[in-house]
């Protein structure tokens, strides 16, 4: 006898319902002096665009500091917290307005920590977006260069006029690297 998936065996579309808030996309407001966009679409195996699909990033700001800051959920328009969440369109798309992280040590890449939830998944996805300016700081991080070469490229955004697009493979040619996270 097979039994139908139920809420508590698959983390999609049930999230759609109670996740996604009022300005989750938005880390700095408009009209802030360095805003970037940070955007992209997700695909499954076969290359087609997920459309229900959560995005969650965790990033340092401009500086290299991570907020401690609460209120994530409620933006103030002046506190930054370096959290966002946002659901994909129903082409597969998702777009933040934030600013280009800062490294969080000397010597260290920028990035953005992102966590990915899709229908299908039995646990979210966690990967990191490097930044492509810092080239040096990028062929030296330790995490990027336990990567095998072939694959780290899935894990450098690419640069664009006003931020940076990265787009998320969840399986399939040119899947993006996922990490493991707390021993699983």
């Amino acid at each position: 006898m097979t039994l139908a998936p139920t809420p508590g065996q698959t983390v999609g579309p049930f999230f759609h319902y109670a996740l996604p808030f009022d300005g989750g996309a938005e880390l700095v407001p408009t009209g802030h002096p360095n805003r970037i966009r940070l955007h992209g679409s997700v695909f499954d195996g076969a290359g087609d665009p997920v459309p229900d699909a959560l995005i969650e990033i965790w990033q340092a700001d401009g500086s290299g500091n991570v907020s401690q800051e609460p209120g994530s959920l409620w933006r103030d328009g002046f506190t930054f917290t370096g959290f966002g969440r946002v659901q994909t369109d129903r082409t597969g798309h998702y777009t933040f307005a934030t600013v280009a992280p800062g490294p969080v040590s000397a010597g260290a890449a920028p990035f953005f920590a992102v966590c990915v939830f899709a229908r299908g998944l039995l646990d979210r996805l966690f990967t990191r977006a490097y930044l492509p300016d810092s080239a040096r700081a990028v062929a030296s991080d330790t995490l990027l260069t336990s990567v095998p070469e072939e694959r780290r490229s899935t894990l450098i955004a690419t640069a664009e006029d006003n931020g940076y697009r990265f787009d998320i493979h969840l399986q399939g040619e040119g899947e993006t690297v996922f990490l493991d996270h707390d021993g699983r």
